[in-house]
């Protein structure tokens, strides 16, 4: 347990330090309201919480589980809610997100934490402050939670559009890594996406249900104000989903053309590497002629033909500038040469 306290009239009457201690308290204050922070609870201290406030056995089993779709359930008098905060790491250029569940009844607000964010010590101290918004209600306290985890979306947004802004740059530079750059962000939109996406009608559900509950009107107008922040940032995560999609696109252009332009690279020096052979082949078939003839007139035997014949010698030296020249001449016509 991270934080209980007992309010009245949205002042805070007490501090309990135990679970039991707040059920007596708040037994205690007919008109009192308990506002309970758990981060991470035990199984009994969620089965206590749901037998001293009669929650919904399979609200707790959500809460206690957590990996949650975004929600808003009813179980009679208990308003169940699960929100998934999010918020943007510089250091590591990513973003976290964490899971909140909220149950909300006529007298009780209890919160369940998997997560570091959203700082709702922070939340508590801020409605502490305005004791007359407090003083509606649990609701109050649900609307300034929900407001806390759609303002931290904010600095997430600004972020991811960092990250967007450095991927074209890289893209265009024609960064190797930046591939999987825009694959790990991709995956972040997703899940931004699966976070605000369902709040938008969670939200509209409440507003629906303005009337029916009797909400009071300062609070309508409160969560009006948190359904269009909402609104506006799921759709600039939308955007950011469109336009990765056609980053994605033009990095995949860019890097087909650069594998192209190697294979081109690599087809024009096969091609001029085959033109030296060519040359080469050529000389050497050239050459091999009249090393050939001389290699034959060479050879040490006595009984050979042409051995003794006067003319022998111009003979081999014609023979050998004949076959030379044709070979040239061949090798000229087919540009090998």
């Amino acid at each position: 347990m991270i934080d209980s306290a007992v309010y009245r009239d949205g002042r805070r009457v007490a501090s309990p330090a135990t679970l039991a201690e707040t059920f007596r308290q708040l037994r205690e204050e007919p008109d009192g309201m308990a506002w309970i922070g758990l981060h991470r609870p035990t199984q009994p201290e969620l089965h206590s919480l749901a037998t001293e406030f009669n929650l919904h056995e399979l609200a707790v089993e959500d809460a206690l589980e957590a990996h949650q779709r975004p929600k808003l359930e009813r179980y009679g008098d208990t308003l169940f809610v699960v929100l998934r905060a999010a918020r943007y790491l510089d250091a590591q250029e990513e973003v976290e997100f964490a899971e909140l569940h909220v149950f909300v009844g006529p007298d009780f607000l209890i919160t369940v934490r998997h997560g570091s964010a959203p700082d709702l010590s922070a939340v508590r101290h801020r409605m502490e402050a305005n004791p007359e918004l407090l003083s509606l209600g649990p609701e109050a306290a649900l609307y300034a939670i929900l407001d806390a985890v759609v303002d931290g979306y904010a600095p997430v947004v600004e972020g991811v559009q960092t990250d967007i802004d450095e991927i074209e740059t890289e893209v265009f530079r024609g960064d190797p890594a930046v591939s999987r750059r825009i694959y790990e962000l991709s995956r972040e939109i997703v899940e931004f996406q699966r976070a605000t996406r369902p709040l938008v009608g969670m939200l509209h559900g409440l507003m629906a249900g303005f009337a029916k509950y009797g909400t009071d009107e300062e609070l309508q107008r409160y969560l009006r104000d948190v359904a269009d922040h909402v609104t506006h940032t799921s759709e600039r995560v939308d955007g950011f989903r469109q336009a990765l999609t056609e980053i994605l696109t033009v990095n995949a252009t860019l890097v087909s053309q650069q594998q192209n332009a190697e294979m081109r690279a690599l087809a024009e020096a096969g091609f001029e590497q085959n033109e030296e052979i060519k040359k080469i082949s050529s000389w050497a078939a050239i050459l091999f002629a009249p090393t050939l003839v001389g290699t034959i007139y060479g050879m040490n035997f006595e009984t050979m033909p042409e051995l003794h014949w006067a003319a022998g010698y111009p003979f081999a030296i014609l023979l050998m500038a004949v076959v030379c020249t044709s070979l040239y001449v061949i090798f000229k016509k087919r540009d090998w040469l």
